[in-house]
């Protein structure tokens, strides 16, 4: 059974270091390609939402070939606790 796309856009951050929406959407196309939240705009809105609530935390940005700013986001330990928690594998 496939997750919801916020409980998989969470989940990605289990298994890499850092990512920014791109990285996630990328992971993620073959999945939920078709769906109609499946845009920048949403993926990055989930993000915040995330760091706002305590999963993730922003490691960086930086300006993106496409011209677009890169916020990049980690789990810290207590996030991956959380995360792992509510969304199992």
């Amino acid at each position: 059974m496939k997750l919801p796309l916020n409980f998989a856009i969470i989940k990605h951050f289990t298994s890499v270091k850092e990512a920014c929406a791109e990285d996630v959407m990328e992971a993620l196309k073959k999945d939920y390609g078709s769906f109609k939240m499946f845009n920048r705009q949403d993926v990055y809105e989930s993000l915040f939402t995330a760091e706002i609530n305590g999963f993730l935390k922003e490691t960086r940005y930086e300006m993106g070939g496409d011209g677009n700013l890169r916020v990049y986001y980690h789990a810290p330990p207590e996030g991956l606790e959380i995360i792992n928690k509510y969304i199992p594998d």
